[in-house]
């Protein structure tokens, strides 16, 4: 199997959401852009947030068998895709791309 790289690209924060309607927290999320993890295996790194995990779970596992293309040409890389994790106050994308052996 093919180890996948997860790459934390982009963090966006809705502090209108937040006011509105999320109780107040002290840490929501360690995600930094520029943090960097691998995959080996199709296998959540240890540490990683386990609900950005289970968004792009998915796409690693294919990643990972060499499998690729998806949604017939979404990405420039047919063998990465980007996903956010399912925050809706402070979503990060995360590019993921399977390595060469």
């Amino acid at each position: 199997m093919k180890k996948v790289r997860i790459r934390a690209v982009r963090q966006t924060v809705y502090p209108d959401l937040m006011a509105e309607y999320e109780n107040p927290i002290e840490h929501a999320c360690s995600v930094n852009v520029g943090d960097t993890w691998i995959s080996e295996n199709g296998e959540c790194p240890d540490g990683f947030c386990p609900s950005a995990w289970e968004s792009m779970r998915p796409f690693v596992e294919a990643l990972a068998r060499g499998e690729g293309n998806f949604f017939n040409g979404w990405m420039r890389n047919p063998m990465s895709a980007m996903i956010s994790c399912n925050d809706g106050f402070r979503p990060v994308s995360f590019y993921i791309e399977a390595l060469d052996d």
